[in-house]
Formats: C-alpha cells, structure tokens, sequence
C-alpha cells in the first residue's frame, strides 16, 4: 500500500474515533466529578443517534457535491464544536453542550461517509486489507486517546486547554485532507442525475452482487461474542475481581490485543481467501466462548490458576475480535466495490449502520438474558448464537478477486 495512503487514511480515521473516545471515556467520568448526576450523564448515550441515521445523509454526500469536499466541510465543523465547547461549562451549559456533542455526532458522521467513499475507490483489491487495518487501527487508537488518554490528563490541563488542543488536532487534519486525492468519476455517473427516492435508493443498493448475504452477516457475525464481552467482566466482577483489574485487562491489554489483531488481520487478508480466514477464525471463536462457558461453572475465586484462565480467554476474545472486525469491514468493502459509483458510499453506509445496530441491539438484551436464565444457560445461547455465523459463511458469494478465491 502506497506510504501516503498509509499515512492518510490513517490521520482521518484517527480523527474520526476523538468524538466517540470524548463522550464514551472522558465525558462520564469528568461530568460526574463535577456533580453532574446520573440520570444527565445517561441521557449523553442518545447523543450517538446521527451513527445510526446516517444512512438518510450518505445519498446527499455520494451525489453532490465531491467527497473531498463533504471531508473538509465536516472537520471544519468538527474544529468549530471544538472551539465553542472550550467556552462552555459542562456544569452551568450541559443543555448547549449536550447540542454541540449532538452536532459533532452529525458532522462526524458525515466525515466517515465521506473518508470511506474515498476508500472504496482508492483502495485496490490487494490494498484493502491493510486500507480496513488502517481503519479499525486509527479509529481504536483515534477513540484510545481522546478518552482514556485525556483523561488521565485532566489533573494537568483545564478544560477550555483540553478542546483548544483538540481543535488544533481538526486543523492538522484539515490541512492533509486538502491533499486527499478525489476518486475520478467516470463518464456514466457524470450524466447521471441524482436520485434521492429513498425506495429506489434502497432497491439500488440491495440490487449490488452479494448485498443479501453481507447484510445477513454484518448482523449475525458478532451476536454472541457481544454478549459474552459485555457479561463475562461481569461475572469476574461478582467473583473476586477487582474493578481495577478489570479495568486492565478488558481494558488497556485487551485493547492492546485487539489492535494487534486488527493488524494481522489486514496482513493475512492480503495472502489468504477471506472466507476462509473467517471461517476458522469464527471456529477458533466458538471454541473461546465454550471455554468460557465452562469456566462459568467451574470458577473458584481464590484459585490463581482459574483467574489466569479467564484473563487468557478474554485477551484471546479481543485478539480475535480484532482480527474478524478487520476482515469482516474488508468483505463489506469488497461487495461495495461491486456497486455503481455514485452509490458506492450509500452502499458502505448501508452495511455499516446494520453492523452497528446488530451489535448494539444484542448488548442492550444480553444483561436481560443473564438476569432472567443466569450466567450458564446465557452463555450457552451465546455459544449458539456464534455458530450461526459459521453456517452462513459456509456458503459466502463471489466477491473475492480470481486470486483469492481458492
């Protein structure tokens, strides 16, 4: 992959996480030292709803305008809301603040519509791997600083310092993307005029090769290993674990874990059919989550060696989950490329968004499970859940390039 592209992609997707590490890692914890209370800070969750939409804005972005112009636009913004909320107060202007958060969301958004547009028709089959490497890297370490890594810098630098330095970080960006190089488009998409009926939009988008079986598997392919990270730390913490121990290890080395998978993943993807990988990989998953499984009935709280096991087992879940998302954001990539230009954002975005809503969906019901079943029989579901994933990628559609296939 050709260094500036490298370097690029990497800067934008970096940017792109500061918005979600801000209100995920540094907001909750800094409102709360201030007395915000409980019920406010919650609420901040609603803030991520533009993620969600962002599927009624990517036609307007794939059809007017260039991406190059949506990018900068949107960081333009994104270094205003940086600027006005270094004047705010979260205590006395938590309403004011709670709207700019809102309109980061919407213009961050607008931003990952724009860069992974640029991706799909920049990037070459071979390049992809590394190009979604890149992205999961960036965004994760993007995501990494502006949360924990701020945080632990509050004791040091106010907070009016804190969004200055940000929005210096916007203005850096700004400057790179303005050497973005624009995608050609060709003669066809050209004379085409937009459409912007959202029925035939969807008819279009559903229409591209392999759409069908990519949208069925964005939803399925992380349904269980979801309910297990979210519940496992759980029950650890009920058996003996301290929140600061878990706070490192499902925190700062599993994170570690998962960029290093997320790494390799991109590395593999160039050498390898990707269907494979993730078919063994998913094998390799349900065979982490068994063991978990058991450890759930087995688990003795002062018994070293079953800690030990279940640190084991949660870093080898973010390993894993590192390599599967990397692979998984390629093949979604990969079936976009098979869609006409002027919707090929569109059809990223469309993907994308059911991605996130399958695995924010089964978060918010798998606590539900383990009140009503227990740990045991939910986590057996969970298992359950994983193996649909293999069977749908048993028999995944013809996206790969002539090399790949075999």
């Amino acid at each position: 992959m050709a260094p500036y592209k490298l370097k690029l992609f990497g800067l934008l997707y970096f940017v792109q996480g500061i918005p979600y590490g801000l209100q995920s890692g540094l907001l909750p914890i800094y409102l709360r030292t201030i007395g915000i209370s409980y019920t406010k800070i919650s609420l901040t969750k609603f803030l991520y709803f533009p993620w969600l939409l962002k599927i009624l804005w990517a036609p307007f972005v794939d059809q007017y305008g260039t991406k190059q112009k949506w990018l900068l636009s949107s960081m333009f913004g994104l270094f205003l809301c940086s600027l006005i909320i270094s004047k705010l107060h979260p205590k006395t202007d938590f309403p004011m603040l709670a709207f700019i958060l809102l309109l980061m969301n919407f213009l961050a958004s607008v931003q990952d519509i724009a860069v992974d547009g640029i991706a799909v028709r920049l990037l070459s089959n071979e390049e992809i791997g590394y190009g979604n490497t890149i992205q999961v890297v960036g965004y994760k370490t993007g995501s990494v600083v502006s949360g924990a890594g701020l945080l632990t810098m509050m004791d040091h630098i106010s907070w009016d310092m804190l969004f200055v330095a940000i929005s210096v970080i916007y203005v850096i960006a700004i400057i790179c993307a303005c050497f973005t190089p624009e995608p050609p488009t060709s003669s066809v998409t050209e004379t085409r005029l937009p459409v912007l009926n959202p029925h035939e939009i969807l008819k279009e988008v559903v229409h591209v090769p392999g759409t069908i079986w990519t949208l069925i598997y964005v939803i399925i392919y992380k349904l269980g290993e979801q309910g297990t990270v979210s519940m496992f730390p759980m029950f650890l913490l009920e058996h003996n674990f301290s929140p600061a121990e878990l706070g490192l290890w499902t925190g700062l080395v599993a994170m570690g874990f998962s960029i290093l998978g997320s790494c390799l993943g991109g590395i593999l993807m160039t050498k390898y059919n990707a269907f494979s990988l993730i078919l063994s990989l998913f094998v390799v998953r349900v065979g982490n989550l068994s063991f978990q499984t058991l450890l759930l009935l087995l688990f003795e709280s002062e018994s070293l060696t079953m800690k030990g096991a279940a640190v084991l087992s949660i870093i080898l879940q973010h390993f894993l989950g590192g390599l599967i998302t990397t692979l998984t954001f390629s093949i979604m990539m990969l079936c976009t490329q098979k869609a006409e230009e002027r919707i090929q954002a569109t059809h990223y975005t469309f993907l994308a968004s059911f991605e996130v809503l399958g695995k924010l969906t089964f978060s918010a019901v798998a606590g539900l499970l383990v009140d009503k079943l227990g740990f045991p029989f939910s986590f057996c579901i969970f298992v359950l859940l994983s193996c649909l994933a293999i069977v749908h990628v048993c028999k995944p559609p013809d996206l790969l390039p002539e090399q790949k296939r075999q």
